[in-house]
């Protein structure tokens, strides 16, 4: 349990190197620096963020009040208090901290060796006796067990502690560590020993969902079990955990949601433009799995601040489900290799041949930019997988992620985008050539011949996480290429008419109302045009809307699909269209309290169910970052790779393609 509050200091102590916090203490504390990704960094600025507001809102509301009181339980080797003293916020507010006996006699240390810290503490800042290890005149340091209650209590009244002025206890990733029946008593004993008391709470939630059940084994794996998910999983169970233990008040958000509503845009969009960033399911999973929790008693004014003005969405309420689809690991005559990946692309070029390429995987053992294709053929019922041969393939495939594939005719495919790192500038476009027949049976039997183009839509090409569907203007095909980012635009709402034969854009008129840029949405061929499908818009909130590209005689025409009940905003999904119905499957949404399975969206009536995905699988089924291939005579839905890097918790793959049969849901009524 130590050794992760060392690992939080470090990655809070990067976050702040790169400007996602402001805290010159931070370095001073942890003394050692670690580069962390910038995923972990949003992660520790949310939490950062989200304790900060509350300490202060803490701080605003009681400063009528001559004497308040803060108790920072697990504390570590946070900055908190020397953050608050140098802001000038502690005039009349003495800081208590608690931890471990070696970690605050480490700690204390660390604050008399260091001038800057113990001038802030101020002259009379006296070495400790006993479990108190650092006494200042508005800053004690306490090393005792939490799990000793009594004892705790004891030393707390010896520090000067007083049951009768108002106090903020904070919890930040601490008691879930405990024993339940520990952490409770904590919990009640803090609204019964103080009469006017707020409560912070920091911790994870939802531990079964796949994401979650990915972050219980990593704490698990460091011996570092969360003991509260078990009995309190979600938001509703935390809140009634407070009100049972005595407190009158209490108000709970996801970190999307204070993310949303008690973060300014301004503030947003500063820290989405610190770094090069494209992990956004991630992230976005990362803060449905976390919550902040304000509980009071006794307070006036009522100390809420997590209630905001702004009008969000709430994200947490029970999904509707029409029914369930359960989900089988392909049939198979050997193992499945070399599949194990996220950002790729996977697209029929022959019937039951599937090839799959690019994306971030498993390949010779390590995590890296795939470079081989696959090819996955069914034969007699069973799927076989191979690496497919590649010819003139040294320099020209770019290990590119976010890509399309389309194919074009029975032996050429067109590769358009995609990106290496989210710095470098997208990635242009390339043939993919393969024999017209073959031995359908043998997946060592495919050869690809790469051809770097430079035609003269080049530009249109550089982005990634787009969509490039086939469309038919007067007769002829044309490759529709919408939205996705760049180096240069975080999210493109543009779109180009690639010529497939010539190979060159041309413009052709488009009217009706304009889509947001989007990314990460999905787009189907139907009817001659496109149906565009949610995708993640420029403020980083996942979309719902549904559009179709309707071919006109003279041109195009953009209209809005409505759907009844309208249909939850996702992105990172995969998208097919079969008998009138849109099939939207996977990707990520902002509903904490359940994942996204299939959505099927009737195109006539408008009618949108969503239909959960029964896992009776060994390991956890991500459905972001996936490819999916439709095989409509048998109504089955093969699921290729997906997955990502899971905040802190390491890198989950799906390990096998998936099998999901949709003939229950896509029968005829």
């Amino acid at each position: 349990v130590q050794g992760t509050g060392g690992s939080s200091a470090l990655s809070k102590c990067s976050a702040a190197a790169r400007g996602y916090v402001r805290d010159r203490f931070l370095q001073l504390l942890v003394g050692r620096r670690r580069r962390r990704a910038p995923l972990v960094h949003r992660g520790y600025y949310i939490r950062a963020r989200a304790v900060d507001h509350c300490v202060q809102d803490f701080l605003l509301k009681t400063q009528s009040h001559p004497r308040t009181q803060i108790l920072s339980l697990g504390a570590g080797f946070d900055s908190l208090y020397f953050r608050l003293k140098d802001m000038g916020l502690l005039h009349h507010t003495v800081v208590y901290e608690v931890d471990f006996p070696n970690v605050a006699c480490q700690k204390a240390t660390l604050i008399k060796k260091t001038r800057e810290l113990s001038a802030l503490v101020g002259d009379i800042g006296e070495e400790g006796s006993g479990v108190i290890a650092f006494s200042g005149e508005d800053y004690k340091l306490l090393g005792v067990d939490l799990s000793e209650l009594s004892e705790l209590e004891r030393v707390l009244e010896e520090a000067g502690l007083d049951n009768e002025i108002p106090i903020l206890f904070i919890a930040e990733v601490v008691l879930t560590y405990m024993e339940n029946r520990r952490s409770d008593a904590v919990i009640q004993w803090a609204a019964e020993r103080f009469s006017q008391a707020c409560f912070l709470l920091y911790e994870q939630m939802h531990p079964e969902d796949p994401f979650g059940r990915v972050m219980q084994q990593h704490f698990r794996q460091l011996s570092s079990a969360l003991h509260s998910l078990a009995q309190y999983p979600d938001r509703e169970a935390q809140q009634r955990r407070f009100f049972e233990k005595g407190w009158t008040e209490c108000s709970v958000m996801d970190m999307n949601e204070f993310f949303t509503c008690c973060t300014p845009e301004d503030e947003q969009q500063r820290v989405q433009a610190l770094e090069p960033f494209d992990e956004f399911e991630e992230w976005h999973l990362k803060c449905s799995h976390y919550f902040v929790l304000a509980a009071s008693k006794g307070m006036e004014p009522s100390w809420t601040p997590l209630l905001s003005n702004m009008t969000v969405p709430h994200h947490d309420g029970p999904v509707r489900m029409a029914g369930s689809i359960t989900a089988a690991v392909c049939a198979k005559r050997s193992e499945i290799s070399g599949l194990r990946r996220y950002g790729h692309h996977s697209v029929l070029i022959k019937p039951n041949v599937i090839l799959t390429t690019g994306g971030f995987g498993e390949e010779n053992g390590h995590h890296c930019r795939v470079r081989n294709f696959h090819v996955l053929i069914k034969h007699a019922g069973y799927w076989k997988a191979g690496c497919v041969k590649k010819e003139n393939a040294d320099k020209r495939w770019d290990e590119r992620l976010y890509h399309t594939v389309s194919c074009l005719s029975k032996s050429l495919a067109l590769v358009v985008g995609g990106r290496t790192s989210p710095s470098s500038a997208g990635l242009g476009m390339l043939w993919l050539k393969f024999p017209e027949t073959c031995n359908a049976s043998d997946p060592d039997d495919i050869t690809v011949e790469l051809v770097s183009l430079q035609p003269a839509a080049e530009p249109a090409a550089l982005r990634w996480r787009h969509s490039a569907t086939e469309v038919i203007f007067k007769g002829e095909k044309y490759l529709f290429l919408y939205g996705g980012r760049s180096a240069v635009e975080p999210v493109l709402g543009d779109w180009y008419f690639l010529h497939t034969q010539e190979l060159s854009c041309t413009v052709i008129p488009v009217e009706g109302p304009v889509p947001e840029s989007r990314h990460s949405h999905s787009a189907c061929s139907w009817k001659g045009g496109v149906l565009i499908a949610g995708g993640l818009g420029a403020a980083e909130q996942p979309l719902g809307s549904v559009f179709f590209l309707r071919d006109l005689e003279h041109g195009f025409q953009w209209q809005t699909v409505d759907t009844h009940p309208p249909l939850i905003p996702r992105y990172s999904h995969t998208a097919h269209v079969h008998d009138g119905k849109l099939l939207l499957v996977g990707g990520v949404w902002l509903h904490s309290s359940a994942v996204p399975g299939v959505a099927v969206i009737d195109l006539v009536t408008g009618l949108c169910l969503d239909y959960a995905i029964n896992e009776h699988l060994e390991w956890p089924l991500m459905l972001h970052n996936h490819s999916s291939v439709f095989l409509p005579n048998e109504k089955e839905l093969l699921l290729i790779g997906g997955g990502g890097n899971c905040f802190s918790f390491g890198t989950h793959l799906n390990p096998e393609p998936v099998s999901l049969s949709l003939s229950n849901i896509l029968t005829s009524r």
